[in-house]
């Protein structure tokens, strides 16, 4: 059996997480899509979290507003103000039209309120990386000074997970890989990860052991099939990133991964 260094026994984190709130099936990183995401039984949530022009973190996935909102360019240019009045629904459908964006205040009083968790990615607009990691760690830790259960902060960014360590260094994080790198576990360790994030792609058995040596989670994005979901948790997978919340539905709400359970009951019958 893998041994696991020390980091892995403070891993409070359930195994199951929603993409951007509910994946594809309400408009992303929207409040309706984390309702729904919970409605489907899912215990924690990844989002992206940016910060507009007067330092007001937020959730927005893409660089520019056009994709997912009734506005255009670059988001992290214009003040919370005028942010806070744009149309985040009606692109995915008039059901949701007129459902805002989401700040990362109104987002930590609705899941501590129900007692969900999130992974929350640091998303800087460019030239913004430090910044936005010092910022964005400063208000989680703010936000969630009464909660046991920390958000776990992550980002394909080095200089924003560096900033974000810096100015909260208690708070847990984890890198992101879209590509796999011979340095990976390095990295994470050199910047006090408790996990690595890797594109599904790039994740095997091997490099999962990698990653537990060293006591490093080991998460992947975004898995939307239950062959290749199955394939990692018996690889050793730690958490799975998807959007499917239909498709898993049966499991998150039973909180456990089918390696896990199959465990559990092998140990029953023994």
């Amino acid at each position: 059996m893998t041994q696991y260094g020390p980091q892995a026994a403070h891993w409070p984190y359930p195994c199951w997480i929603a993409h951007r709130g509910a994946g594809k099936l309400a408009p992303e990183n929207t409040m309706a899509a984390f309702r729904l995401g919970a409605e489907h039984g899912f215990a924690m949530f990844e989002c992206d979290v940016k910060l507009s022009a007067d330092g007001e973190p937020f959730l927005l996935h893409d660089n520019e507003l056009d994709r997912t909102t009734n506005g255009q360019g670059v988001a992290g240019v214009l003040k919370w103000d005028a942010l806070s009045r744009l149309d985040a629904g009606s692109w995915h459908g008039r059901t949701y039209a007129g459902e805002p964006l989401l700040r990362l205040e109104a987002l930590s009083r609705w899941l501590q309120a129900l007692g969900l968790m999130v992974n929350l990615e640091i998303k800087p607009t460019p030239g913004e990386e430090v910044r936005t990691g010092r910022i964005v760690a400063q208000h989680v830790a703010r936000l969630w000074a009464q909660s046991q259960i920390k958000p776990l902060l992550s980002s394909f960014s080095v200089d924003a997970l560096h900033a974000a360590q810096e100015a909260q260094p208690e708070l847990p994080r984890a890198l992101l890989l879209d590509k796999w790198v011979r340095d990976a576990v390095d990295q994470a360790q050199s910047l006090g990860c408790q996990a690595l994030v890797v594109n599904q792609t790039q994740l095997d058995a091997d490099r999962i052991e990698l990653g537990h040596a060293v006591g490093l989670k080991m998460l992947t994005y975004t898995v939307n099939d239950a062959s290749r979901a199955s394939t990692l948790w018996l690889a050793g997978l730690d958490g799975l990133i998807t959007d499917r919340v239909d498709l898993f539905e049966p499991q998150a709400r039973l909180g456990a991964n089918p390696a896990q359970l199959m465990y559990v009951a092998e140990e029953f019958i023994a």
